[in-house]
Formats: C-alpha cells, sequence, structure tokens
C-alpha cells in the first residue's frame, strides 16, 4: 500500500460515532497441571488477570488506535465492570455516552491456559434490560451525528440495536450526509435498509440471504451478493471469508476477492471488530473500496497475531506492510 501514509493522516482527522453492545473483555491468564479432586475439571492457577472494552466498545478502541476520534454510545451499568470499561475508553481519550437502564454491564470473561482459551463465562441480562427507545436515541445522538464524520452499528445481538432505532439513526444520519455502516448479525434479524456498507462473515452472509447451500459445496458468492443487495440496498458489501480472505461487493456484484494477509493466527478474538473499524475509517476517508479491504486485512492480520482481544497502531500497520 503505497499511499498508507496519505491514508493514515486523513484517518486521523476522522471522528466515527459508534452505536451498539458494549461489553468488558475480562481475562484470566494462568497454567494447569493438575486435575481437580472434585471433579475431573483442570485445576488454572491464576497468574495474571487482564480486562479491555469489547463488543461496541472494541470497535471504538480500534478506532481509536489508528488515529481517528471516536464517540462510543452503549449500555454501561453504574457498577464495577461498568467503571472498568468508562475508564479503559476514556484512558484512550474515547469519549461515551450511556443509554438509560438498570442491568449490569456485560462481561466476558475468558480463562487461557498456556496461551489456549480454556473456557469463557458471560455475564448479562436478558436483551430487553439493555433496550433503548428510538425516541431517547434521537435525543442523544442528534447533535453527535452532526458532529461526526461516520456511524457505525456494531449489533452483537444483546439488545441495544432494534429496527426503530436503526431507522431513526440512519434516516438521522442520512439527512445529515454521513457515511453509515453495520456489523450485523443474523439470530437478530435487524430490518435496515440502503447503507453504505455491512460487513458479515460467510456464516452470516448465507444467513442474511436466506441461502442454504449444501455441505462442502463451493460458496455461492454470486447469488448472496445480489440477494443481499435485492434485500438491504447497501452500497458495499464485504464478506470476511476468514482464511480465504475478504469477498468486495458493490452494487451486488462481485468485484474481487483478496487473499488473506494473516501469517500467523494465535486468536481470531475481536479481529472482526479491527476490519469494520478501518474499513470505514478507510472509506470515509475517501478511498475505494479495493484500498480500504486491504488496508482492513493488513489491520486484521496484526491482530489475530496477538492472544486476546486486540487493536493495531499505525507504527504496527506500516511495519506490517513492509514486511509483506
Amino acid at each position: 500500500m503505497k499511499n498508507l501514509p496519505s491514508l493514515l493522516k486523513k484517518i486521523s482527522a476522522l471522528r466515527i460515532l459508534v452505536i451498539g453492545d458494549v461489553m468488558l473483555d475480562r481475562y484470566f491468564w494462568g497454567d494447569a497441571t493438575r486435575i481437580s479432586p472434585e471433579a475431573p475439571v483442570p485445576v488454572v492457577d491464576i497468574q495474571r488477570e487482564t480486562a479491555t472494552a469489547g463488543g461496541a466498545a472494541n470497535v471504538a478502541l480500534n478506532l481509536a488506535s489508528l488515529g481517528a476520534q471516536s464517540t462510543v454510545v452503549g449500555y454501561f451499568g453504574d457498577d464495577e465492570a461498568g467503571r472498568a470499561l468508562t475508564a479503559t475508553l476514556t484512558d484512550k481519550k474515547i469519549a461515551t455516552l450511556s443509554t438509560p437502564g438498570k442491568a449490569q454491564t456485560i462481561v466476558k470473561t475468558r480463562v487461557l491456559v498456556q496461551r489456549q482459551q480454556l473456557c469463557r463465562l458471560d455475564r448479562e441480562a436478558p436483551p430487553s434490560a439493555y433496550t433503548v427507545t428510538a425516541d431517547d436515541a434521537e435525543k442523544l445522538l442528534r447533535t453527535a451525528i452532526a458532529r461526526h464524520d461516520a456511524v457505525i452499528f456494531s449489533d452483537y445481538a444483546k439488545g441495544i440495536l432494534s429496527d426503530a432505532l436503526v431507522a431513526r439513526i440512519t434516516s438521522l444520519a442520512r439527512t445529515a450526509g454521513k457515511f453509515i455502516a453495520l456489523d450485523p448479525k443474523p439470530r437478530h434479524a435487524l430490518t435496515f435498509h440502503g447503507l453504505d456498507l455491512i460487513t458479515p462473515n460467510k456464516r452470516e452472509a448465507l444467513e442474511l440471504a436466506g441461502i442454504h447451500p449444501a455441505p462442502h459445496e463451493p460458496f455461492p458468492a454470486a447469488a448472496v451478493c445480489a440477494r443481499l443487495h435485492e434485500k438491504f440496498a447497501t452500497k458495499h458489501l464485504v464478506i470476511t471469508l476468514g482464511e480465504d480472505g475478504m469477498l468486495l461487493s458493490t452494487g451486488g456484484k462481485i468485484l474481487k476477492t483478496i487473499p488473506t494477509a494473516a501469517r500467523e493466527v494465535y486468536d481470531v478474538s475481536g479481529a472482526g471488530d479491527t476490519a469494520l473499524a478501518a474499513l470505514v475509517l478507510a472509506l470515509a476517508a475517501g478511498a475505494k473500496l479495493e484500498t480500504a479491504a486491504h488496508f482492513a486485512n493488513a489491520a486484521a492480520g496484526v491482530v489475530v497475531g496477538k492472544l486476546g482481544t486486540a487493536t493495531v497502531t499505525p507504527a504496527e500497520l506500516k511495519a506490517y506492510v513492509r514486511g509483506h
């Protein structure tokens, strides 16, 4: 990417608004050398504990790490996890806007033994506890939308995003001339239309399209792209294909598939958040879709080489691109 320095400079002037399901990602790191006498399970000797932002908050963290300013909107509970999450974001100069409610902050706790994830423990309330009305969202975000260059909906199917909220915020953002992107979760079945970008993975794209190929059949890329454009009228579609790279589509037509940039994969946690953040930043900075995809592919390639939910810096990205 010969234009990487220029692109990063443009990105540093951007302000991005992220709306979605925020959570705290907690990690217990340790070793297991014996089996419990109480049950046939390993005993983990915890050596250290870390925490970082997850979900929509991780998207904001990636935006900030790449040099942009970001604001994240979601539910931050009045509890220890909520305060830890807010402090993590504030430390990175990320603004936060909390939606109303009285539920606990969503927490995902992972136990890692010798760099391998042993188990994950989730703590969250039912989706209804996190839901915010479209009217409340508009009151909270009307001014914020005007002050940002793009809006990202980060859906983890936890309850923040609803059809009414997405429609209202999309209308406000479209009227204000802002770039709008969504990372969808088909099990949530959100209704949306006319966005600038959606970024499902291969399984999510099939579910959104309502196409169910037989086992071992090739991925029906052309049919999926055409169907998703017919249903959602999205300008750009980027389907992340894991080890097979990224499939790029505009107007329902396939542009091309670019291979993955990853050389070593230690942990895919949060890689989708990184790709989404990088794609939106590059496109909002005026890059063409293929350039934006190469930028995002490189960013994700750095992140999957790290353990745990992680981000990528401009310096790491430059070094990674030079290595390729």
